[in-house]
């Protein structure tokens, strides 16, 4: 073997060898190579289909999730629908009920502002009336001085014993009635307010037994009584928090019983009290009034003719919070008074038929009562154009009443309206100052933008082009012009808001005036034309047309009036109350009589009007007058006074 053969066999077999192996490596890699491939390929499906699951379950999810949302709001939907309807249910049910109990309510409400007696009847009407009657709180306030006269006590003692603890205020004033009724009182252990005045049967035992029981009493009235002294050391005993007394007209005790006061506890919560006419306190007594009662703010002392300045003295010694001041009928009271007043903080004072009271007493008023909003100082002489000068510098002034006052003129008025004052003041009555005159008119309209009511009665030295000023104050809502010579219509024309006028004994007075009124005045609720002898049906019928407000009319001394009026007012003014026909010839009473059932309250005569009215039954003037003057105290027109003052104060 040559070594060229050697290596041709070792190639040859190298060469074999790595064919053999090379195909064997290549079957072997190419088998490798499709089960690679076949596994990538199923991976490839199985990621193609898990894609195709993942882009087939996301539109499912989708379309799920949507569906859902919808039924979410088709659920909400259907539940506000159901609470809707709920909810009508609920409204329809609480208006039902509603109007039911407000139903219920309204006719409740009527039984308090009926009377004691007009409940009782009311009470056996039917049982549902019956029980409106039981109400608590319609027993919360009993007034037996309305039916004083033919209630007995067998059945006060019976409600009292039944209402026991519902009753707070009760009103004894004027009853007869027996000790042991009074004694009754005592069991109305939430008692607050009392009222036994005028009662001539209530003694010091019958306080005694109330005063017991009742401890939480606030407000007691004991005015014209026979209590004594027993009494008056009863009161601090048991009458802690007492803050309202009146002791009116109540004789039978004395200093001593003033002294009492100071016992126990003492009355030092009592803020209100009334001592008019009590002429056996002296000097002492108001001095023992102070010692015990230091924090009264109100003190009414009328018709005192024993009243001097020492006793005033004395008592404001320790009583300096005194606000609100009443001296009428104390003809004794001077300037000292006043004087001895400077340390209170007085915001109200009355003085009437007063003569020793001066200027002196306003000279320094500003300084002393810088806050004082009301002056009462009627008829009282000795004040002249001084005293309005020095009430000028008075911010805080709302209320003047000066009637009667004959020395005040125009230049006290026009000093007066130059201050500060005039800006607020929003009452002013001048009734009877005589020598003012047109000039202090027109100084009121350019002065007073909040006057709401004025009184110029009886100053007869007004005429029409004073009076006309009057339509420039805008804020008017009273007037009363009565005596004085009114006869222009311009009046009317803007006073829109008129409420209550007062132009009686204004003899020129016509049916122009007044149908001016019903055209202007629509607001009227209280008007006053006695003593017109002019006035005919023509106007009143205007009047009954426009006015559906009116509550008052006094129609006295109306002469050409017939009952024609009657029949009108029945139509136009429903809610008339209370009519006065006095003097009125030409209606008959058949017609007043019929009248009388559609009012509260009429006063009615056919007789001839009196010679001060001037004029006859015809209206015609006469030729002979008595030295008598129109006057608003005369005995016919008392009543008439003061029920107005009554409902001009509600209204």
């Amino acid at each position: 073997m040559t070594p060229e053969l050697m290596i041709k066999a070792c190639s040859f077999y190298t060469g074999h060898l790595v064919k053999t192996h090379f195909c064997t490596w290549r079957d072997i890699a190419r088998t490798n190579e499709n089960v690679a491939l076949a596994e990538k390929m199923n991976r490839a499906v199985t990621c193609y289909n898990f894609r195709l699951q993942k882009s087939v379950f996301h539109h499912w999810h989708s379309y799920m999730e949507d569906q859902k949302e919808k039924l979410k709001n088709t659920l909400l939907r259907i539940q506000q629908i159901i609470y809707c309807h709920k909810l009508s249910i609920i409204l329809t049910k609480w208006r039902n009920r509603a109007r039911l109990k407000s139903k219920k309510k309204e006719d409740e409400l009527i039984f308090f502002y009926l009377s004691l007696k007009d409940v009782i009847i009311c009470g056996q009407v039917n049982h549902a009336w019956m029980l409106m009657t039981q109400l608590n709180s319609l027993w919360n306030a009993i007034d037996f001085s309305t039916v004083k006269n033919v209630i007995p006590d067998k059945y006060i003692l019976s409600t009292l014993q039944r209402w026991r603890l519902n009753v707070l205020r009760l009103n004894f004033h004027g009853c007869l009635l027996r000790p042991k009724t009074f004694r009754s009182v005592s069991h109305c252990r939430n008692l607050q307010e009392l009222n036994v005045s005028d009662c001539p049967t209530f003694t010091d035992e019958s306080m005694r037994h109330i005063s017991e029981g009742c401890p939480g009493v606030l407000y007691l009235n004991l005015s014209n009584t026979t209590i004594t002294n027993r009494t008056m050391r009863l009161l601090p005993r048991h009458f802690h928090n007492l803050q309202n007394l009146s002791l009116a007209y109540c004789r039978g005790f004395t200093d001593k019983g003033l002294q009492y006061l100071n016992l126990g506890n003492g009355c030092h919560k009592l803020i209100y009290l009334d001592l008019s006419g009590c002429t056996q306190i002296s000097v002492q007594g108001f001095r023992y009034i102070a010692n015990s009662c230091t924090g009264i703010t109100h003190l009414t002392i009328n018709d005192m003719p024993t009243l001097t300045d020492n006793c005033v003295k004395a008592l404001v010694e320790k009583c300096s919070r005194i606000t609100s001041l009443v001296f009428t009928g104390a003809p004794h009271i001077s300037d000292r008074t006043f004087k001895a007043l400077s340390t209170c903080k007085l915001r109200k004072i009355r003085f009437e038929g007063n003569k020793r009271v001066t200027d002196a007493s306003f000279k320094y008023i500003d300084k002393n009562y810088p806050n004082l909003s009301h002056i009462y100082m009627a008829d009282c002489k000795g004040i002249t154009d001084s005293s309005l000068r020095s009430l000028s510098p008075l911010r805080q002034l709302t209320v003047l009443n000066l009637a009667n006052c004959v020395r005040i003129g125009d230049m006290g008025l026009r000093q007066f309206l130059d201050g500060p004052a005039s800006i607020r003041i929003r009452e002013l009555n001048l009734s009877n100052c005589v020598r003012l005159s047109d000039v202090s008119v027109m100084k009121l309209s350019e002065r007073c933008p909040n006057l709401n009511y004025l009184s110029l009665r009886n100053c007869d030295h007004l005429t029409a082009q004073g009076i006309g000023y009057i339509v420039n104050i805008f804020s008017l809502v009273s007037i009363d012009l009565s005596g004085t010579d009114i006869s222009n219509e311009a009046f009317c024309k803007s006073s829109l808001i008129l409420e209550h006028l007062d132009v009686s004994y204004c003899s020129q007075l016509s049916d122009m005036i007044i149908k001016a009124l019903a055209i202007y005045c629509i607001n009227l609720t209280s008007l006053s034309i006695a003593g017109c002898p002019k006035i005919t049906d023509s106007a009143m019928e205007m009047l009954s047309a426009k006015c559906h407000y009116l509550h008052i009319l006094d129609i006295s001394g109306c002469v050409l009036l017939t009952d024609q009026i009657l029949e009108d007012l029945q139509i136009g003014c429903k809610q008339l109350r209370i009519l006065k026909m006095q003097y009125c010839t030409n209606i008959s009473k058949k017609a007043a009589q019929r009248m009388s059932s559609k009012v509260q309250q009429q006063e009615y005569n056919s007789n001839d009007p009196p010679r001060w009215f001037g004029y006859d039954r015809e209206g015609d003037p006469l030729t002979e007058l008595d030295n008598v003057t129109p006057s608003k105290g005369a005995s016919e027109l008392t009543v008439e006074k003061s029920t107005y003052s009554s409902e001009e104060q509600a209204a």
